[in-house]
Order: C-alpha cells, then structure tokens, then sequence
C-alpha cells in the first residue's frame, strides 16, 4: 500500500515536469521563426506566445520552470533562442533581458490566475498583460544597459512597434489558455 502511494505521488510530481519540458521544447520550436526589424535587434517572434501560454496553462511554478530550463539550455549552446541564436553571448547581448524575463513573466501570470478561484478569459487576458509588461519592461531596460540608448529611443525602436502584434499573441494564447484544459492532464 505505501508503494502505491509513493508511485502515485511521484507520478503526479512528475507529469508537471514533463509538461513544462514539453513547453520548454515547444518555446524552442517557434523560435527559428522570427522577422527581424531593420531599425531594431528585437524580432518578431512566436517566443512570447508559448511564455504567455505556459504561465497560464501550467501555473506559476512549473510555468516558471519551463522557461528556466528553456533559457538553460539556450544558455549550455543548444540553438534554441530566436533565429537558432545560443549562448551566455545571446543573453548578455541586447535582446538578452527578453530572455531572462520569460520564466519571470510565466510566474506573474501564473500567479495572477491562482488568485482568481475560477478565471474567465477576460482573466487570463489580466494576467498576459501583466505578463507582458514585464517582458517590454525587462527587455526594455536591459536594453538600455547593454546598447546605451535613452529611454525614448528604447520605446520607440523596442516597444511600440510590437505592442499590436503582442496584442494579438495575448489574445491567442488567452483563448488557448482558457480553453484547453491542461490541468487535467497535471494531476
């Protein structure tokens, strides 16, 4: 009986882990997609669309860690960043706060669905902005450092020419959120 207890334990503290393997994978799939803007180092890419996702469909600690791990391996050299970009260079370079900002955007969403007993869409689109925000705000100011650049060459050229297409990733990722459900595969 205590055998079967412990299977079960271990097998639903393993299920998240695979999944937030799953989305750390998924997150590295979409990246070799990007358009690259001539005027900035920040690509369009698919990238954010999976953080929103992750913080929202697998909760703050396991969609935090999807995106650690997504960040490690990136970081160890696998090609897994945006244009098959690697290495402690990618994020140490400009886009680099992007990076480092995903499992802390993961967590913030996660953890602002948590407080809601239970979410409707207009919920998770809360939570992605939030989300969001803080992806423009890190990459912004990490930006800044790296690059030297005032504050309004920093929004003009790295924020608002992504905020529509942003927009439209959050409301697709919300409405995937909000309709697959994910949870009941976690337990």
């Amino acid at each position: 009986v205590v055998e079967t207890k412990n299977t079960e334990k271990t097998s639903s503290n393993l299920k998240p882990l695979v999944f937030a393997a799953l989305f750390a994978a998924l997150t590295a799939a979409v990246a070799p997609f990007k358009i690259p803007l001539g005027f900035t180092p920040v690509p369009i890419t698919l990238q954010t669309l999976v953080v929103l996702m992750s913080g929202a469909m697998l909760g703050h600690v396991y969609g935090a860690l999807a995106m650690i791990l997504y960040v490690v391996v990136g970081a160890l050299g696998l090609p897994v960043f945006a244009g098959g970009g690697s290495g402690i260079g990618a994020i140490l370079g400009p886009t680099g706060g992007y990076l480092i900002s995903y499992f802390i955007a993961a967590f913030a969403i996660g953890k602002t669905l948590q407080l809601r007993k239970n979410p409707k869409y207009f919920d998770y689109v809360v939570a992605m902005i939030v989300g969001t925000a803080i992806i423009y705000l890190l990459g912004a100011a990490w930006g800044m450092v790296v690059t030297g650049l005032g504050v309004a060459a920093i929004i003009a050229g790295w924020v608002l020419p992504f905020i529509i297409g942003d927009a439209i990733k959050l409301l697709i990722a919300a409405y995937i959120a909000k309709t697959v459900n994910i949870k009941r595969y976690l337990k």
